[in-house]
């Protein structure tokens, strides 16, 4: 049924995107927009919007089950319990299959941890759960003390890994195109930043020897910084009934908050205590006539304020707020700079430049950097932990009859190559 309603969804949404075309179409053959026009293109925007964030939840949905047939999917008989709760290997099994076998096992152990506690457990069950347990300040996996957290919990299994970054994305857009690396551990990791723009050839005459430019490279230190979700309590009724979807529901929710609060950082983060955010430094290269409003020249200006050696692969950043500022937007001629959908398969775009929403920018209002313009895999990086752990609270909340869970991740996060964005920002 939803890959009917996902058919439906976005044959609506591309007969719209051509019903906006044909209204563009047509406004240029007229010299100007007449009313019905403008509320006939904001009507079909309107469902536009609507369309599409059902489009990516149903999309998030099929993900989700996709994940869960392959649980299903595994082949028990070949699967030999070890003394130590691991799969141990058999002649049959490549490795692939060993693995995809033990993250099986370990989610179904996480489930009945997380649903009935340890006392519910079986004891194989209970052995491999303490075989993925991270002490307070202690590396998962590791064997070293290097203090990187205050807290410690069972690893998460990889498919509540994949829901709860999805998730993170989901609010923080920069997630999907900054430069981002994962590690095994949280211990500083010495990071090289670069900007060789200035830098130039030159022409050399016979038998004359070069001058010598070396490259110029800074360094960042990238740490892990702790990030918590804060307790998600869930009734003891819902653990205890099977067809709540607690594998779903459980890291989406984890995930959303961790989500909202990492998207923040990374934006505007002060680099002490905190990654350093790719706004917060960002070199303003326009600043618009008033507090709130966003012209066709400011955005322009913007995207020339960059050396042309970035603006290949650039496209704008900007919360929700933003974008519904500049879609009312029109150029010279009295057309719309976003575009819905210019060919089938590609994005909307804003005066021919792709567009990401990250909810961690600012709403436009005084001073504030409400867009960015760049090549943001050049610009910044993210280094993430890939060990995430959760805990749960089995007795503190049963006066509700409630249990609590608590997840939490590392990452850390920095500017690279400074040169590569630009800001606009309002007026104070």
């Amino acid at each position: 049924m939803s890959n009917e309603q996902n058919k439906r969804y976005r044959e609506e949404l591309m007969g719209l995107s051509h019903r906006m075309n044909e209204i563009i179409a047509d406004t240029d053959k007229a010299g100007e927009w007449s009313a019905e026009q403008r509320t006939n293109f904001d009507t079909a925007s309107a469902r536009a919007d609507e369309l599409e964030a059902k489009v990516t939840e149903l999309e998030a949905d099929a993900k989700r089950a996709a994940r869960a047939q392959s649980v299903e999917a595994v082949d028990y008989g070949q699967v030999v319990q070890t003394r130590g709760g691991s799969a141990a290997e058999t002649p049959e099994q490549s490795s692939e299959e060993r693995k995809a076998a033990h993250d099986v096992e370990y989610t179904r152990a996480f489930e009945a941890y997380a649903r009935g506690g340890l006392e519910d457990m079986r004891s194989e069950q209970r052995q491999l759960l303490a075989a993925n347990y991270v002490n307070a300040g202690q590396e998962a996996r590791a064997g070293q003390n290097t203090s990187p957290s205050s807290a410690g919990g069972y690893l998460i299994p990889p498919g509540y890994r994949q829901i709860i970054i999805e998730r993170m994305k989901a609010f923080g857009g920069l997630l999907a195109y900054a430069d981002v690396i994962n590690t095994s551990t949280g211990n500083p990791l010495q990071w090289p930043t670069n900007d060789d723009t200035s830098n130039l050839g030159a022409i050399l005459p016979e038998a004359t020897a070069p001058t010598m430019t070396d490259f110029t490279f800074g360094t960042a230190t990238l740490g892990a910084w702790l990030y918590a979700s804060g307790v998600a309590k869930v009734s003891v009724q819902l653990l205890q009934d099977s067809v709540f979807d607690l594998n779903n529901w459980l890291p989406d929710h984890l995930g959303t908050r961790i989500g909202r609060k990492v998207a923040a950082v990374l934006v505007t983060g002060a680099g002490t205590t905190e990654p350093l955010g790719i706004a917060t430094n960002a070199t303003v290269a326009v600043t618009g006539a008033d507090q709130t409003s966003i012209t066709y020249d400011n955005l322009i200006d913007l995207e020339h304020s960059l050396d042309p050696a970035y603006r290949q692969n650039c496209r704008f950043m900007f919360a929700d707020a933003a974008l519904a500022v500049i879609r009312k937007i029109k150029d010279s001629q009295g057309h719309p700079l976003w575009v819905p959908v210019p060919v089938p398969g590609m994005a909307p775009t804003i005066n021919g430049q792709p567009y990401f929403i990250d909810q961690g920018m600012a709403v436009p209002g005084a001073s504030a950097k409400s867009i960015l313009f760049g090549d943001f895999r050049r610009a910044y990086v993210v280094r993430q932990v890939l060990d995430m752990n959760m805990v749960r609270f089995g007795e503190r909340y049963m006066d509700s009859l409630q249990v609590g869970f608590l997840g939490f991740t590392r990452l850390d996060a920095t500017v690279q190559d400074s040169n590569a964005v630009a800001a606009f920002q309002h007026h104070s």
